[in-house]
């Protein structure tokens, strides 16, 4: 890795070894230069896998202070549909998104990340979850408040943690 260790530091729940990069005192990554990633060969796995589209769309808020160049990226972002439907599964993320932004304190504490991304990356994760939902709580067929749905996303998530792993590391389909 051709990331300069003083830039490096032990990253917080992690076990020793595991490290982070900060952000320079522009909020933005130390190895651009010139607006450019100085060691893109040689990124580390969260930059190849990082994807600023999904606060786009998700409609996740990107802190202006300290992501600029994010942000602004985001905004430039525009969807093109296949199809309707297209158009209301992307509707349904953005709905996910905002409730779990808006309902944060229904959810126990530490089961809602504290970033934006995974934030976003949690919304993408269970929209198909929260349209079903509310798709019930719309028909009227049961009585599904927000603490219901609540419930259902925090169970559906305590699933998909505890899914057994197979040898190769990966959760069965």
């Amino acid at each position: 890795m051709r990331i300069p260790r003083a830039l490096l530091f032990p990253a917080p729940g992690l076990p020793k070894g595991h490290v982070l990069m900060g952000y320079n005192d522009r909020g933005e990554c130390p190895m651009l230069v010139t607006g450019e990633c100085s060691i893109y060969e040689d990124r580390p796995q969260t930059c190849r896998d990082y994807d600023c589209r999904v606060f786009a769309a998700t409609g996740i808020s990107v802190d202006q202070q300290t992501q600029a160049e994010i942000a602004r990226r985001v905004s430039e972002w525009v969807f093109d549909y296949e199809s309707e439907a297209s158009r209301e599964e992307h509707q349904m993320v953005q709905r996910a998104a905002a409730f779990l932004e808006a309902n944060r304190e229904l959810f126990p504490d530490g089961s809602l990340p504290n970033y934006p991304v995974q934030l976003a990356a949690l919304a993408v994760e269970i929209y198909r979850l929260f349209s079903d939902l509310t798709e019930k709580r719309n028909k009227g067929g049961c009585d599904l408040g927000d603490a219901a749905i609540v419930q259902a996303i925090v169970a559906a998530l305590s699933e998909t943690e505890s899914a057994p792993v197979n040898a190769k590391g990966s959760s069965p389909s």
